[in-house]
């Protein structure tokens, strides 16, 4: 446009605006990836109850899931747990956006706490497009995308389960991914009791 090859119309003007946010948003994750990779992560606990903040977490994700005619449902019972709750927020806004961008319109999300001796389970399970058996064992490193063929306005940035992963070391905990091509995928996330 400067040089004049473009005219500067409405539609190439939204163009530029909609890369100016979607940079704006890579620079946010990168810094947010780059803090909690840090070894100087400060983590503000609490002791809460994953289960509410679940269902908290869910009903923001209400109307999405609800316009992609996708049946979401929460399963456990109150388990107290003492965690960074924001952080261990951005780990589930983190997979539940990935449930509901993977799952196609009419499937199913299933999110189950469990109460273990030492640990809580909480695992994110979708019957979505899946993970290719060949690039599960990456698909937790930064900029890694499993499906090369989406482009970078609908891939995200590719870092958001780089960030769980390193959020939930954090805490001393792990998050592991099982999944099938065309059937599904099943995220499992173990935080110890007093993390």
């Amino acid at each position: 446009m400067i040089d004049g090859i473009w005219t500067p119309d409405k539609e190439r003007l939204i163009s530029c605006h909609d890369e100016i946010v979607r940079l704006n948003n890579l620079v946010g994750d990168l810094e947010k990836l780059a803090r909690y990779e840090g070894e100087n992560l400060i983590l503000n606990k609490s002791c809460f109850d994953v289960s509410e903040l679940i269902t908290s977490l869910v009903k923001n994700f209400e109307k999405d899931f609800m316009d992609k005619r996708i049946e979401i449902s929460v399963s456990g019972k109150k388990t107290e747990i003492c965690a960074d709750k924001d952080k261990i927020s951005q780990v589930l806004v983190n997979l539940l956006s990935n449930s509901l961008k993977y799952t196609p319109e009419g499937g199913r999300v299933i999110i189950c706490t469990e109460d273990e001796k030492d640990a809580i389970l909480i695992s994110v399970e979708d019957n979505g497009f899946g993970i290719p058996k060949e690039d599960l064992p990456y698909i937790f490193e930064r900029f890694y995308r499993a499906d090369k063929s989406r482009n970078r306005l609908t891939g995200g940035s590719g870092i958001g389960l780089a960030i769980a992963r390193s959020i939930v070391e954090a805490h001393k905990g792990t998050i592991t991914a099982h999944s099938i091509e065309g059937c599904g995928s099943k995220f499992i996330i173990s935080l110890p009791k007093g993390s």
